[in-house]
């Protein structure tokens, strides 16, 4: 993972379609569709089934996903997160001793939401057999593939952190599906393949997800949960369904910029994005950066308290979105760094994908199973990582997103979406937890106030706030950047590693084809044609 020289990236334009993924082989799984005649959200489904085979680390079958679809002229939102049991309460965590949500096991798990997201897309917009879509990603897992850079260096760095903290039954599959014979670790260079994740895929390709609901998969996933003292039951998983959403949106100096509505916290990026509206600065300038930062801390203070399932959320998002709300807050802002409410940043695990084709549809994807492999658990005998997105409800019975039945968490992943003038511009999106609505505001920054081409809104540096005044900086910051930033009482850790900043792509329309970026923070690839 060391590269000892800077590499340079060009934006690449295309005349008929693109796919843009941190991962190569998925990417060419959405080409491949393309060129079969299918169009983006075939595209983007295939993708993403191809990524919870060969970047595993971050997202699985048992994910959730979201996607912003803009198809026919027409912009559409899926939101496909799972909610929780109707047995997963406060009372029944505190009886088994917990104070908080914990990170691993069978109780953070909620319902996934990803396979019936792909058959809910496909059904509304694919345009070849579902089964056709999803045979490139069983092909993957059935015969194999070689193991990426970055792919290798989060196997052995989730192997090492699970094989200290997972210890009993319920961990047991997961170790056997991804460690090696030897129980070890895989590695960049190494083969991986599962023939327990192929036929899973093709049990849901050959039912439209219907199996992983109500089949013999989700007979599995209950046997399972029964055993491992976990909640999910059959009619849990029989009674979830994905939401069609209308997309949130803030008009940002001459462009709107469109998110999924809450549950996620793309509304984070929208009201941070309507807090800089009227302001007018140059790149990396000192006081571009702090007006950014404080800008995500505000608005983040009030995400995190408010920001929950729509069915539950005693906030109007709208008054989050108004001009109303920036101009009771926007005053807080002052010369030096103050403290909001502060979070805990979440190292994370997630997935982004964008699409288009040469009709001019294109299609924003996101997917993860949340903190890398998730709840560390693995189904018997399916290969069906599950997330563990409950981690984020609070046990405290006053938080506005507390555990509570059937209820969708406060969630982090969130796709992106460009227009102008009721027009398409393009799908964006950048991955990593709690960084996901912080870089969402910087490229779209770097896009609209800086006028960069895809590729240099990406690779631009960015800085990540943590929680009180800490924000850490990218190595690739000049010096003086830091202790100017430091001069305003921000708490500056420069961070050697890149992976904490997230990993995005972009696509947009252009008057003959497209113009695409991808992240070269990870092994980002752009197959087009």
């Amino acid at each position: 993972m060391n590269n000892p020289f800077v590499s340079k990236k060009q934006s690449v334009r295309a005349l008929h379609g693109v796919v843009a993924t941190s991962e190569g082989l998925a990417s060419q799984v959405g080409l491949e569709i393309l060129k079969k005649g299918g169009n983006a959200v075939d595209a983007a489904i295939a993708t993403a089934a191809a990524l919870t085979v060969v970047e595993p680390t971050s997202n699985g079958i048992g994910s959730d996903c979201f996607a912003i679809v803009w198809m026919n002229k027409k912009l559409y939102g899926m939101n496909a997160s799972g909610y929780s049991s109707k047995h997963h309460t406060i009372a029944e965590m505190k009886k088994r001793g917990y104070e908080k949500m914990p990170t691993f096991g069978v109780e953070p798990i909620t319902v996934p939401g990803t396979p019936k997201g792909w058959a809910a897309l496909h059904e509304r917009f694919g345009k070849i057999p579902f089964y056709e879509v999803l045979e490139p990603a069983i092909n993957l897992a059935r015969n194999g593939f070689v193991i990426s850079e970055t792919v290798g260096y989060y196997f052995e760095r989730a192997i090492k952190a699970y094989k200290k903290y997972n210890k009993g039954a319920q961990y047991d599959q997961f170790f056997k599906v991804f460690t090696n014979d030897d129980g070890e670790s895989y590695q960049a260079g190494d083969v991986f393949k599962s023939d327990l994740m192929a036929s899973t895929l093709e049990k849901i390709a050959m039912t439209k997800a219907k199996d992983f609901y109500e089949g013999d998969l989700a007979s599995r996933i209950v046997s399972f949960m029964k055993e491992h003292k976990g909640f999910i039951d059959a009619s849990d998983l029989k009674e979830f369904d994905v939401e069609w959403v209308e997309p949130i949106k803030v008009h940002y100096k001459g462009y709107d910029v469109c998110e999924i509505p809450p549950n996620g916290q793309g509304i984070t990026a929208l009201m941070a994005l309507n807090l800089m509206k009227k302001e007018h600065f140059t790149h990396q300038s000192i006081e571009c950066l702090h007006k950014q930062i404080e800008s995500t801390k505000l608005a983040f203070s009030d995400t995190l308290k408010y920001v929950t399932d729509p069915l539950f959320m005693k906030m109007n998002p709208a008054y989050l979105l108004s001009d109303r709300y920036v101009d009771d807050r926007v005053g807080e802002i002052k010369e030096y760094a103050r403290q909001y409410e502060p979070i805990q940043y979440h190292k994370s695990g997630t997935v982004y994908l964008a699409t288009a084709d040469k009709e001019g549809n294109m299609v924003s994807f996101i997917q993860s199973n949340y903190m890398g492999f998730g709840s560390g658990v693995v189904i018997d005998q399916t290969g069906i990582s599950m997330q563990n997105r409950g981690h984020t409800f609070s046990l405290d019975e006053t938080h506005h997103n507390k555990l509570e039945p059937r209820k969708r968490t406060y969630h982090t992943i969130i796709p992106g979406f460009l227009m102008k003038d009721n027009e398409a511009v393009g799908p964006f999106g950048v991955m990593g937890g709690f960084m996901q609505p912080q870089g969402h505001l910087q490229v779209m920054m770097n896009l609209i106030d800086f006028k960069m081409h895809p590729q240099s809104a990406l690779d631009a540096p960015r800085f990540r706030w943590d929680e009180g005044l800490k924000v850490s900086l990218e190595n690739s910051f000049d010096s003086f950047i830091a202790q100017a930033l430091q001069k305003k009482q921000h708490q500056i850790t420069i961070d050697v590693m890149s992976g904490g900043f997230g990993r995005g792509q972009i696509i947009l329309k252009e008057k003959a084809g497209y113009i695409a970026g991808t992240e070269t923070r990870c092994d980002g690839h752009i197959a087009y044609y």
